[in-house]
């Protein structure tokens, strides 16, 4: 009897347990509708309009809006559903996808990065291997020999993907003036507004309204999102069928690609002129691989397959059959195939979904910039992470208003939906190309499939690829030349960005202090140590940075414990708590000197909150204690000693006790340290007028009563508490970069650029959440 209740319990068990994972995709699916889908989901409000312009404009019939119809169910039925859907999703890293995820992947295995900053103990990350993808005990294939060993062939393929990320931001400026206009112009049917000036001065209105919504905060409304996307495919659904049952059922032979043909033959050379306009159906779709990581792969192939794909196939077949019946209507084909009664409620529900749509890609914009920061290819900016209801978005201040002077340059400039479509679509299409193009070279490098296998799907997606593009080219003049302008200037900014950064780092590597040079000096380096702890922040992950000889030279004192640390980007989405610090010694015991390397994902929000002290404390003493006790899992052998992930160890968090006080206590400061009365009441002071400061909580750290079988031990972790408690000090070096006299022009252009940015951008002690009150800054002028 108890086994059939043990098996009863765990048949039970099993049902909740797969009702509630079937309940989280169809939540995921529910989300993506609002987040992903928009942008795609719009496109019946332009395309026929698109297809049929200029040259096209007097050859409409039956046979052509069929062909149309066939064109656009095949690139939607390729480009979308095969190639996206099907095998795209199926391709990610670690559970994220788009370019940014697709670079990472061939830094990690082919050694694309051009930043020298690897470590092998990067490696071990839990995060850094995928199942099926490239190993050590594989011998590197000659196309991977040859990318490693030529540096221009880095470079090409940094510019390539930098192109790709440029054309994300230039869709966060083109999609709402685009999408807002085509939402708009059912005004010209039921309002009788046929004055562009009018129209354009709405939509005007509506761009602002989206821009500073994002601004105020969109995730405030951002429950609303999917319902609206819903309701809109439910929309253009029953709209699509109706308009089949009513004005030609006989349009699903369209499907036939014999359709294609005659579409060809009857336009000739204006229907290739043209055919960047079909392409306008599938923009939209990159979103899903683009942010994969945020909704998994179960929940997009079902929102897609199951309801957004059937949706767009039978809006796109309902205005066919319309237009079969009435050709004069198909510059505006989408609203003058609502019934009139339904005008209006059509007409808001529109005006709703181009809101929602434009907020996402915004949205995606910024995480695309926020990644290609983390690669150091572009400047540090202001990135607000807020979002309560949509996962992982983040808004960026300053690209916000520089896409919604665009997009209103844009929609005034331009004021044509068929000329806006051009821009729109390149920029859409390059995106694509790059996919197409970054993915064929992960399944040779990455994944170690065939050269086959890799040409095919080249072949396959690519030559359509490269036949829109053909059709577009013809397409820069009128109005096509705005994101390949745009793109063009900020791929200037950030591959300025990205090879100044280079070269301070390969800088600091040749100016870098030896470690047997400061040991050298002995226990005190020769100078005088006082209470307290110093952070010397750099960018190297060995040797001593010339910021800190620097420092000694003028000021020959500093704290008793010194800790190097490094941030740097590891090329993963995301490295787990538990592994990103990395903590070593130099030196003998001593000289009290530690580095900490703290490993980010391109994903990972790099915000070290009041805590970061308080975690750094924590992983030294775990370090101090696992070195005693002969640990040295998860190390790394260096010049400067070995490294080690210590929260790994199952006794992290043991070992000290922390307890919590408030900063303030009835109104005065109470502090612990050898600072003089004068310095306490000057600090004091400073906080008191700080108010972010009055709440801030400091935790205060006791050992254990535990006996150590070394008494040195417990001497090295009671100087570390002792240290915390005096306070910290945070180092940076505040450098000013120029370039040498007898350099190019080019290299000029660039280093100059890259100060000027550095300068007028964010600085990195806002980044680093640096409080000002603890603060040293040391000069440094570099020469590259």
């Amino acid at each position: 009897m108890s086994s059939d209740a043990s098996r009863e319990q765990g048949a039970s068990s099993t049902v909740v347990e797969r009702k509630f994972q079937c309940s989280t995709l169809l939540f995921l699916a529910y989300q993506s509708f609002g987040f992903l889908f928009g942008d795609l989901s719009l496109s019946p409000l332009y395309v026929y309009q698109s297809i049929f312009s200029e040259r096209l404009k007097q050859v409409q019939n039956e046979d052509a809006i069929f062909g149309a119809f066939s064109l656009i169910f095949w690139t939607l039925s390729i480009v979308s559903l095969l190639k996206y859907a099907v095998i795209l999703l199926s391709v990610d890293d670690n559970g994220e996808g788009g370019i940014v995820a697709l670079y990472s992947q061939l830094c990690r295995n082919a050694k694309f990065c051009l930043l020298p900053n690897h470590q092998a103990s990067d490696e071990e990350l839990s995060t850094y291997l995928k199942l099926g993808s490239s190993n050590r005990s594989i011998p590197p294939s000659p196309l991977k020999r040859f990318i490693e060993k030529h540096k221009s062939t880095k470079k090409a393929l940094l510019i390539f993907f930098l192109l790709g990320a440029c054309m994300v931001i230039c869709v966060g400026a083109l999609m709402p003036a685009i999408s807002v206009l085509s939402s708009i112009k059912g005004l010209e049917i039921e309002a009788k507004i046929t004055n562009k000036s009018v129209l354009s001065r709405i939509s005007c209105v509506l761009v602002i309204g989206l821009f500073v919504m994002q601004h105020r905060g969109s995730y405030k409304v951002a429950f609303a999102f999917p319902p609206i996307i819903i309701l809109w495919l439910l929309t253009i659904f029953m709209i699509g069928i109706y308009n089949i049952i009513k004005w030609n059922p006989r349009v699903y032979g369209a499907l036939s690609p014999l359709y294609i043909y005659k579409f060809f033959r009857l336009t000739g050379k204006g229907g290739w002129v043209n055919l960047g306009g079909v392409f306008l159906c599938v923009t939209g779709t990159e979103a899903m691989f683009g942010d994969l990581g945020y909704y998994r792969q179960t929940p997009l192939r079902i929102a897609f397959c199951c309801v957004i794909y059937p949706c767009l196939v039978l809006q796109y077949m309902g205005q066919a059959a319309f237009l079969s019946k009435n050709l004069s209507a198909v510059h505006i084909s989408f609203y003058a195939s609502i019934p009139d009664v339904l005008f209006w409620p059509v007409f808001l529900v529109s005006a709703l979904a181009a809101v929602v749509s434009s907020q996402a890609v915004i949205a995606s914009a910024f995480s695309t910039v926020q990644q290609c920061h983390a690669f150091e290819c572009f400047p540090r900016v202001k990135a607000v992470h807020s979002r309560r209801w949509i996962p992982g978005q983040t808004y960026i201040p300053e690209i916000n208003w520089i896409l919604m002077i665009i997009s209103l340059a844009v929609t005034v400039g331009l004021g044509d939906i068929n000329r806006i479509g051009h821009a729109y679509g390149i920029a859409h299409l390059i995106i694509v190309f790059v996919t197409t193009f970054l993915t064929s070279l992960a399944i040779i490098l990455v994944w170690n499939q065939s050269l086959i296998i890799a040409l095919a799907f080249a072949l396959c997606f690519g030559s359509i690829e490269i036949l829109f593009l053909s059709s577009y080219s013809l397409k820069i003049l009128k109005g096509g030349w705005i994101p390949l302008v745009l793109s063009a200037v900020f791929m200037v900014v950030m591959y300025a960005w990205h090879y100044g950064s280079r070269k301070k780092y390969l800088f600091d590597m040749h100016n870098k202090v030896s470690t047997r040079t400061i040991l050298a000096l002995g226990p005190s380096l020769g100078i005088v140590r006082v209470p307290g702890m110093g952070l010397i922040y750099t960018g190297l992950a060995t040797g001593i940075p010339a910021s800190f000889t620097h420092f000694l030279t003028n000021l020959p004192a500093f704290y008793q414990v010194v800790v190097f640390v490094c941030v740097k980007t590891v090329p993963v989405a995301c490295v787990p708590r538990e592994e990103r610090y990395l903590i070593g010694r130099i030196g003998p015991k001593s000289y009290r000197l530690y580095r900490c390397i703290v490993r980010n994902g391109y994903k990972d929000v790099c915000n070290h909150e009041n805590d970061f002290e308080n975690e750094l404390v924590m992983n030294i003493a775990e370090f101090i204690q696992l070195e005693a006790e002969g640990y040295s899992g998860n190390a790394e052998g260096s010049a400067d000693g070995r490294m080690a992930v210590v929260r790994t160890s199952g006794k992290f968090g043991t070992r000290l006790l922390m307890s919590e006080s408030s900063a303030f206590q009835e109104g005065a400061l109470t502090v612990t340290s050898s600072k003089s009365p004068i310095l306490k009441r000057l600090q004091a002071m400073y906080e008191r007028e700080s108010p972010e400061l009055i709440t801030r909580q400091r935790i205060r750290f006791e050992l254990q009563n535990v006996i150590y079988n070394d008494p040195r031990v417990k001497e090295e972790l009671m100087e570390l508490i002792e240290a915390k408690r005096t306070g910290a000090a945070y180092v940076i070096g505040h450098s000013h970069v120029k370039a040498k006299w007898n350099s190019p022009f080019a290299k000029k252009f660039a280093i100059d650029l890259y100060s000027f940015l550095r300068k007028n951008g964010r600085a990195p002690v806002v980044g680093l959440n640096i409080p000002p009150i603890s603060l040293i800054k040391v000069g440094m002028n570099y020469h590259v």
